[in-house]
């Protein structure tokens, strides 16, 4: 069952350990050793981010191996992008606002000199 990604990177621990593994697929033991907590907590964590499609795991030998795969993070895109848009959009308009003031406050000034 796919957890909520909203949730998994809701974590700041997950969310560094996207930051170390997008980076290089490293072993479990490798991503514990970053982190100042037991394995199992960090066993955890990835087990979350495995649920969400943010981490795959591979078994080479003996070991297993995180490997991110951040295509995931393209919701989490998708739905900041419409905010950006939206205030994109609203710090135009209160520049060309200001703009206006601006240009109608320095006619009426020039008018005044005259």
């Amino acid at each position: 069952m796919q957890k909520d990604i909203f949730k998994a990177i809701a974590d700041p621990t997950r969310r560094e350990i996207i930051n170390l593994i997008a980076h290089q697929s490293m072993n479990l033991n490798a991503v514990a050793d970053n982190f100042d907590m037991s394995r199992p907590a960090v066993s955890k964590h990835i087990k979350i981010l495995t649920r969400c499609g943010l981490l795959i795991i591979k078994q080479q030998g003996r070991e297993r191996f995180c490997k991110a795969d951040l295509k995931q993070l393209k919701q989490v895109t998708d739905w900041a992008e419409q905010y950006r848009r939206f205030w994109t959009q609203k710090l135009d308009d209160l520049d060309a606002f200001l703009t206006a003031e601006q240009n109608t406050t320095d006619i009426n000034h020039k008018n005044k000199k005259l």
